[in-house]
């Protein structure tokens, strides 16, 4: 069982709290150089940076560019996990990430393909339904350009998330509560509210949590009924890197020189909870029909049980 990885002796919950205190500030460092280039360039415009809300960061730097610097700070953020599983508990990365021997790529790559593909049928269904919601936004250069940073920097955006909440936040509170729920529960609070200052939620209000909870709840059902991330982090992968190369719009956190943008005006209507509602549950159907997931209210609800031999056998 994956989060019983984090009941060891020498392991303490307060040890969590501190972690998760240096990978913030890890993160925060990471975003320095993005703040000094676009308070550089302002002041150089003889503009001022005060009350620059996210939609006017976003649009101050070449898109792309602005996109690296939002990323790299990932990067810092994942050798700040390296850093604190190592030192602080005594951990490696993939004792966070799977039960398995070694990360099962089939896993990641089979969640990547399925989300992915409906991603792109969706944009293309949603295209020639409302051709006036869309302007075509297709820069060669800027989209290859796009493309390249978007493929190596993402999936490290989208992995820190995911070793983030559904591994290292889970297991921390996992081993504070001594059940799978309340970790289940917390994280994807935690992992919703994250995305609280987001501009999607100012321009269609606080129902848009109803999707970011949801799908932190998602991931981490993934990852309790898998004993493992490969699939939550397929799924986010694929999520975000299609959102980047496909459609953007003036009004979200992404802005890119993607193939579409949306121009029409953002609404909060069913297709906001209709992932959630529909095809998350479906999702799952699958991932458990693939898998063969039993034993649904053990995994999601039960105790952890952290017998020594349990724990010695999860630890080896």
């Amino acid at each position: 069982m994956l989060l019983l990885r984090a009941f060891k002796s020498e392991n303490h919950f307060w040890k969590y709290l501190v972690g998760s205190i240096l990978i913030i500030i890890a993160s925060t460092v990471g975003q320095l150089p993005l703040m000094g280039i676009v308070m550089a360039k302002l002041l150089a415009e003889g503009k001022g940076f005060y009350n620059l809300d996210e939609i006017s960061l976003m649009t101050v730097l070449d898109k792309n560019l602005t996109l690296f610097l939002i990323l790299f700070s990932f990067l810092v953020a994942l050798g700040a996990i390296y850093l604190v599983l190592n030192f602080l508990h005594k951990q490696t990365l993939l004792d966070i990430i799977t039960i398995r021997k070694k990360v099962d790529w089939k896993r990641v790559f089979f969640a990547f393909s399925i989300w992915g593909i409906f991603q792109i049928i969706v944009t293309i269904i949603s295209y020639y339904v409302a051709p006036e919601d869309f302007v075509l936004n297709f820069k060669p250069v800027q989209f290859a350009i796009l493309a390249v940073i978007a493929i190596l920097m993402i999936p490290i955006q989208t992995s820190v998330e995911e070793l983030v909440f559904r591994g290292y936040l889970m297991q921390g509170f996992g081993l504070l509560a001594k059940n799978r729920w309340f970790p289940l529960l917390m994280t994807s609070l935690i992992f919703g509210l994250m995305h609280l200052a987001n501009p999607e939620v100012e321009k269609m209000g606080y129902i848009t949590m109803v999707y970011y909870i949801g799908t932190g709840l998602f991931l981490g059902i993934l990852a309790l009924m898998d004993d493992g991330l490969e699939l939550s982090l397929g799924f986010h992968a694929a999520n975000n890197l299609f959102t980047a190369l496909l459609v953007t719009s003036d009004w979200t956190a992404f802005q890119t020189y993607s193939i579409l943008k949306d121009v029409s005006q953002p609404e909060a209507g069913f297709e906001i909870v209709f992932p959630v509602l529909v095809i998350f549950p479906i999702l799952l159907f699958v991932f458990a029909k693939k898998y063969g997931w039993t034993n649904w209210k053990q995994k999601l609800t039960g105790k952890l049980i952290a017998t020594p031999e349990v724990i010695n056998v999860e630890n080896d």
